[in-house]
């Protein structure tokens, strides 16, 4: 089991509805029901232009990209449940969809020209795979020197594998974090070179919560308890979150089950890619609020919580979440492979470019490491920039290791932050055989070659 002193160590060394009427026992989600055949969810996903106003005041269309015309479609399906999802391309560059987090087969991991040919405009393509684990994962492009333009263009979902037994709550609410760069008229700023150059990627000046304006209004009864999933969706936006009256514990990160702790100095690091599943208690009082601000800034609100009317009969005590029995107890350090990444920042003439080991990623290049199915790993990444390095392992997770190299981090992880002219080293059972990307998550460092890959055999 996971200490609660021990979870929120090592997170801060890292840096990294209810019906008006009635009481529900488990949360019954917008789209649980749409697509099913047989033991599967089949839904189809229409990428395509979806011209719309984001901000409240813009005087134009932002030219968007969606997914059936919808800004942060989530997908809800049961743990064990096939999902085929086809996706159809109507945009006017190549496509492919990454399954962040999900320790899926190499060959639905959806890095275009790596795992599968990218989507090419007026064609269709079929991920089927099924979930071997609860929890919440980002869908989003995946096309190595393609994907920042479609992921900030609207490309971007979440999918929730829930659990057989999810704890007892009165709603169970997504949250996608994402950011824009928008002209003063509303409308997408362009994506030319100089757009891509600025070394922190493409921050963007506004924020939203779901597509939409924030803070989003989540509303529970007097006593009530939500699961908050939260994940961020942004370009390259790195933040903290922070709770203001609220007492929110932790039950899990990036997919995985922790043991409930509650999050030190009531903030969490959250850069791309990071998620967190939350269980919040609010008071038993009417109209009591709390909320989540983005530590940007002075501060924006993200969520505000607020109390009802309604009261209702008194909850559990909040346990957590059942450990992942597929994931190993004990990683064999002394056994393991052990490889450096050294990451540069290779900028010249403002041009934005990346190096791990000497060398941009590039999808004709052998594998940085080769091991057999099953071997432990162990990967130094070692920051040689100015900037925190955001990274993210397909198809496995990992533990991050003591400075010592002496144990590790009792949570499992997919994403890591490695501050700037840091070293942080993670620790992997490679027991997923394939092409897998070790990738930065700021998609103009993607784009610009910061990525490698390793292969399982």
């Amino acid at each position: 089991m996971i200490t609660r002193r021990a979870a929120i160590a090592g997170l801060a060394t890292t840096l990294t509805s209810l019906p008006r009427s009635g009481f529900a026992q488990a949360p019954q989600p917008q789209d649980a029901g749409k697509g099913l055949s047989g033991n599967g969810l089949t839904p189809t996903w229409t990428a395509k232009a979806a011209p719309r106003r984001l901000r409240p005041d813009a005087s134009q269309d932002a030219e968007l990209w969606c997914f059936n015309g919808e800004i942060s479609p989530t997908l809800r399906l049961k743990q064990g449940v096939e999902l085929r999802l086809n996706v159809r391309n109507e945009t006017p560059k190549p496509i492919s969809l990454h399954f962040h987090g999900v320790r899926g087969p190499n060959a639905m991991d959806g890095v275009g020209g790596l795992t599968q040919d990218p989507v090419q405009p007026g064609q269709t393509f079929q991920y089927a795979l099924t979930p071997p684990d609860a929890g919440t994962y980002i869908i989003r492009p995946g096309i190595p020197g393609g994907s920042a333009e479609p992921l900030e263009r609207g490309l971007t979902g979440l999918l929730i594998v829930e659990e057989p037994n999810p704890p007892q709550v009165d709603q169970d609410v997504a949250l996608m974090i994402d950011d824009w760069s928008l002209n003063e008229d509303g409308s997408l700023a362009p994506f030319d070179a100089s757009s891509g150059a600025n070394p922190a990627g493409r921050l963007g000046n506004w924020l939203s919560v779901n597509g939409k304006a924030t803070p989003h209004r989540v509303e529970a009864p007097q006593g009530g308890r939500v699961r908050l999933r939260l994940a961020n969706v942004c370009n390259a936006r790195i933040m903290r979150l922070r709770f203001d009256g609220l007492k929110p514990y932790v039950i899990g990160i990036d997919g995985q089950p922790t043991d409930t702790f509650e999050p030190l100095k009531a903030s969490l690091p959250f850069p791309p890619g990071t998620r967190y599943d939350l269980l919040v208690d609010l008071p038993a009082e009417a109209g009591a609020k709390g909320a989540i601000q983005a530590l940007i800034g002075n501060g924006i609100p993200l969520v505000d919580l607020v109390t009802t009317d309604q009261k209702r009969p008194a909850l559990p005590a909040i346990k957590p979440l059942e450990p992942n029995k597929r994931l190993p107890d004990v990683i064999k350090l002394q056994n393991a492979a052990r490889k450096d990444l050294v990451i540069k920042d290779a900028s010249k003439d403002g041009k934005a470019a990346w190096t791990v080991n000497g060398a941009a990623g590039a999808l004709t290049s052998a594998p940085l490491l080769k091991v057999k199915r099953g071997s432990p790993v162990v990967l130094a990444l070692v920051n040689q920039t100015p900037f925190a390095q955001p990274m993210h392992l397909h198809g496995h997770v990992f533990r991050l290791l003591h400075p010592l190299d002496d144990g590790w981090e009792p949570y499992f992880l997919d994403t890591v932050q490695v501050p700037e002219n840091k070293t942080v080293r993670i620790a992997v059972v490679a027991d997923n055989p394939g092409k897998w990307l070790l990738a930065s998550t700021v998609m103009e460092r993607f784009d610009s070659g910061l990525w490698t890959w390793i292969e399982v055999t």
